[in-house]
C-alpha cells in the first residue's frame, strides 16, 4: 500500500512516498522537492557473517541524464562510471549513516539513491540524504537513525535553508549539515572568510530543520515500517581474556607513548607478538585471533582516552593545544611552475602547481548544466605514505580529500580577469599521520605563491579532534592518525587570518553540543593563525614573475563589432596570426581576446598584430607592411590584415628609379607611413628609407616627375 508524508521547508513542499516504486527492495522511498526527485533503495544480503569487525555498507548515489532532459556527451551515450560529484554525494550520505549501523548485524548493506528528475533549480543531493535515511528507517534493517540533511547558505548575514543553485552561487557560506535528533554528526562546506560566530549560528539553524525531517521519517515508519531483522552477535568469547588483558595492558601503556608513529607501532607489535606466542595454541582458531586483535584495539582505545582526559597528555607527549613542528620549503622541483614541501610532524605533502591556458580548463557535463572550472586540485595518497604496500589509484577517499582542499583554497583564487591562467595543484602525500588534506591546503598555498599566483590571502588548515566521557571532554588540536581512529570527532577547518574558507566534520557519537563546537572552532582558529605565521616566514606574497616554463598569456579588449574582422572569413585572419606568431588566440563574445604564447615576445608581438587588425588605419602612423603586388606605377603593401595601400613609385626613393622592382620585391617587409586616406577610403603610403626616416619624398624629385608636393594622380584601378 502506498503511503505518503509531506513537510514544508523554506516554503517548498517535501514529499516522501513508499509502496509504489521498487517494492522488492528491503526499503524504498521516492522523495520529491519541487521539480527534483530521488528514488532511494536499500537492500541487504540474505545470510549474516559472524564476527565481522566492520559495517559492510556501500552507498552508490547516481544521476541520470534524462532527469534533466539531457543525453550524455561524448561517444558513449549512456551513463558509465561514477563522476566525482556522484562520489562526493555518496560520501555525504555514507558518513552520517555508517556509525548508526550495528556491526553485529553482519550483512552486506547497499544504499542506492538515484536522481531521476532534476529541475536544475533545487539541488538533489540533500533530497538523496533524506530519502536514503528514510528508506533504511522504514526497512527491516536495524538502524540507529533516522538522520537528515540540510543545506544552509548565507547571503550577507541572512541564512537560507536549502537554497537554489543561483542562491548558492551568490552566497558567502555554503554548508551541508547532517545529523540525528540528538545532534549534528557531519558538516561539509566552504565559505568566503566567514566568522566562527556565523558558523555556529548556521549549525544551530540546520539542526532545527534536521529534527523536523527526522520526525517526518518517524511518521512514515509508523505508516509503512517493517519489523527489524535480528542482530547476529557473536557467541564466541576470547579465552583467557582477563589474563591477556592484565599482562598486556601495562606493556601497552608504555608502548603507546613512544615518540614516533613508527616507534609506537613497532612497540605495540612486539607486545602483541609476545602475547600471541604465549597463547599460540588458542590463537590457531581464526575467530579467537580476531577477538585477540579486538581486545588489543580496545586497550589502546582506553589508554589513549584516559591519558588525555585524566592527564591532558597525548600519545606523542603534546598537550591538547600543541601543534607538531612545521617546516616549509619552496622551489624543490626546478622544472615545475611552482612547488612546495609542507611537513607537519609525520604528515608531509609535496605540492606542484602547473599553469595552463583556457584550453586546459575542466569541462563538466552533468545534470546541473555544462560548466568550466579553471582551478583544479588533485590529491594522491599512495600506500608508501603510511609504510604499506597496495594499489595505486584514485579512490573515493582521494576524491573527497581533494575536494575539501580545493574548496578551502578556491575563495582565494584570483578571478580570470586578474590572472587568466588555468591552475592545477597536485598534492602528493609523502607521509601521513593525521590530516593530510589540511597539509594539502597549506602546501597548495605555498606552491601557488611560488608559482606567482596572486592569491588574495594565504590559507592554512588544521584538523581538530574530540575525546568525551560523560560530561568530560577534551578538544585536540592537530590530531594524529590514532586520535582520529580512536577519538570521537574529526573536524577539519581551513581559512585565512580573517575567517573560515573550508571545513569538514565527522562525529562518531550521537552529537556535540554548541559549547563543544564553539570551543573547537576557537581552538582551531588559534592553531590556524600559528600555522599561517610559520608559512608566511617562507613565502607570504606571490613570486614577482611566473616560471619561464609557463605559457605566457596576454589579454585585451576589442570592440564587439571588430571580432569578425579579427577572425576573418572562415577563420582565415586569426589562423594566419596564430601561425605567424606561434600563438593560440581565443576570442569571446564580449570582445575579450586572450593570446597564449610559449614566450612573452611571441605573445606581445601577436597582441600588437591583433590591435593592428582591429584598429582603423591612422594618418601619420608608421606600419610594418608586406609587399603584396608590384605594378609599373608602384607597389601595394598590406599594413594590416586585409588592409592594403599604394606606395607610388614617386614615394619609393629620393632618387629617380627606373622601375619598382629595383627597390622592392613581393613578400618583402618594409616600413611605410600612412600619408593620406582619400575620399574613397584608399590608403596612400610612402616608403621610409634610410635617407629620410619620415618617409617624405624630396620636393626636387616630385617636381622632376611632374607632380606636386601634396600628392599624385592615382591611376584608375581597383584594389
Amino acid at each position: 500500500m502506498m503511503q505518503t508524508v509531506t513537510h514544508t521547508i523554506a516554503g517548498k513542499e517535501l514529499i516522501l512516498e513508499t509502496g509504489r516504486i521498487a517494492k522488492q527492495a528491503n526499503g524504498s522511498v521516492f522523495a520529491q522537492y519541487e521539480g527534483s526527485a530521488v528514488i532511494a533503495t536499500v537492500c541487504t544480503s540474505h545470510e549474516p557473517v559472524e564476527g565481522l569487525d566492520y559495517v559492510p555498507l556501500t552507498v552508490d548515489y547516481n544521476e541520470k541524464y534524462y532527469a534533466a532532459g539531457k543525453i550524455p556527451g561524448g561517444f558513449i551515450k549512456r551513463e558509465s562510471r561514477p563522476k566525482d560529484k556522484e562520489i562526493l554525494v555518496s560520501r555525504l550520505i555514507d558518513r552520517p549513516m555508517r556509525p548508526l549501523f550495528d556491526k553485529n548485524f553482519g550483512r552486506d548493506i547497499q544504499v542506492v539513491p538515484t536522481t531521476i528528475s532534476a529541475d536544475q533549480i533545487n539541488p538533489p543531493d540533500i533530497l538523496a540524504i533524506i530519502a536514503s535515511s528514510a528508506a533504511v528507517h522504514i526497512s527491516d534493517i536495524p538502524f540507529g537513525g533516522p538522520i537528515a540533511g540540510v543545506r544552509i547558505c548565507a547571503m550577507g548575514d541572512e541564512l537560507l535553508i536549502n537554497p537554489t543553485y543561483e542562491e548558492i552561487e551568490k552566497s558567502r557560506l555554503e554548508i551541508v549539515v547532517a545529523g540525528t535528533k540528538e545532534g549534528i554528526t557531519m558538516v561539509e562546506g566552504g565559505a568566503g572568510e566567514v566568522s566562527e560566530e556565523l558558523m555556529i549560528r548556521a549549525l544551530g539553524m540546520a539542526h532545527k530543520v534536521i529534527i523536523e525531517l527526522c520526525d517526518l521519517q518517524e511518521k512514515l515508519r509508523s505508516l509503512a515500517g517493517k519489523e527489524k531483522l535480528p542482530l547476529n552477535p557473536s557467541s564466541q568469547v576470547l579465552e583467557n581474556s582477563d589474563a591477556i588483558h592484565s599482562e598486556a595492558y601495562p606493556k601497552l601503556e608504555k608502548a603507546c607513548f613512544e615518540s614516533t608513529k613508527d616507534g609506537r607501532h613497532k612497540a605495540i607489535r612486539l607486545v602483541k607478538k609476545e602475547l600471541s606466542e604465549k597463547y599460540a595454541a588458542q590463537l590457531e582458531n581464526e575467530s579467537q585471533k580476531k577477538l585477540f586483535e579486538a581486545l588489543f584495539e580496545d586497550m589502546q582505545y582506553q589508554i589513549l582516552r584516559s591519558s588525555i582526559l585524566d592527564k591532558g597528555k597525548r600519545v606523542d607527549g603534546r598537550s591538547t593545544e600543541d601543534i607538531r613542528p612545521i617546516t616549509c620549503e619552496i622551489g624543490l622541483l626546478k622544472r615545475t611552475h611552482g612547488s612546495a614541501l609542507f611537513t607537519r610532524g609525520e604528515t608531509q605533502s609535496l605540492v606542484a602547481t602547473t599553469l595552463g591556458t583556457v584550453f586546459d580548463e575542466q569541462i563538466f557535463d552533468d545534470i546541473e548544466g555544462d560548466k568550466r572550472e579553471n582551478f583544479l586540485l588533485h590529491y594522491n595518497f599512495p600506500p608508501y605514505s603510511v609504510g604499506e604496500t597496495g594499489r595505486l589509484g584514485t579512490g573515493r577517499r582521494e576524491i573527497g580529500h581533494g575536494n575539501l582542499a580545493r574548496r578551502s583554497l578556491a575563495p582565494m583564487i584570483p578571478s580570470k580577469d586578474e590572472f587568466p591562467y588555468t591552475i592545477r595543484v597536485v598534492s602528493e602525500i609523502m607521509e601521513s599521520n593525521g590530516s593530510s588534506s589540511m597539509a594539502s591546503v597549506c602546501g597548495g598555498t605555498l606552491s601557488m605563491l611560488h608559482a606567482g599566483v596572486p592569491l588574495k590571502k594565504p590559507v592554512a588548515g588544521i584538523a581538530m579532534g574530540l575525546i568525551t566521557d560523560g560530561d568530560r571532554y577534551a578538544v585536540l588540536s592537530d590530531i594524529l592518525g590514532e586520535e582520529d581512529h580512536l577519538g570521537d570527532m574529526d573536524f577539519k577547518v581551513a581559512g585565512t587570518e580573517e575567517g573560515i574558507t573550508g571545513f569538514q566534520m565527522d562525529i562518531k557519537i550521537s552529537g556535540v553540543t554548541a559549547e563543544i563546537m564553539a570551543k573547537a572552532l576557537d581552538q582551531a582558529k588559534r592553531g590556524r593563525l600559528h600555522i599561517l605565521s610559520i608559512m608566511n616566514q617562507t613565502i607570504s606574497r606571490p613570486a614577482g614573475q611566473i616560471s619561464e616554463f609557463a605559457p605566457k598569456i596576454v589579454t585585451l579588449k576589442i570592440e564587439v563589432d571588430k571580432i569578425g574582422a579579427l577572425i576573418g572569413p572562415g577563420g582565415k585572419n586569426i589562423k594566419a596570426l596564430c601561425e605567424q606568431y606561434s600563438v593560440t588566440i581565443n576570442t569571446e563574445n564580449d570582445g575579450t581576446v586572450t593570446i597564449y604564447g610559449k614566450n612573452s615576445k611571441d605573445a606581445e608581438e601577436a597582441k600588437a598584430a591583433v590591435m593592428g587588425v582591429v584598429s582603423d588605419p591612422e594618418t601619420g602612423r608608421i606600419y610594418n607592411g608586406v609587399v603584396k603586388r608590384i605594378m609599373e606605377f608602384g607597389a601595394f603593401v598590406e599594413i594590416l590584415p586585409g588592409k592594403e595601400g599604394l606606395v607610388h613609385i614617386s614615394k619609393l626613393s629620393r632618387q629617380r628609379i627606373a622601375q619598382v622592382s629595383d627597390i622592392l620585391s613581393e613578400g618583402q617587409e618594409i616600413p611605410v607611413k600612412l600619408v593620406e586616406i582619400d575620399k574613397m577610403g584608399r590608403l596612400n603610403l610612402s616608403y621610409i628609407d634610410a635617407v629620410d626616416p619620415n618617409g617624405a619624398p624630396s620636393e626636387t624629385e616630385n617636381q622632376g616627375r611632374g607632380q606636386r608636393d601634396n600628392g599624385y594622380q592615382r591611376p584608375r584601378r581597383r584594389f
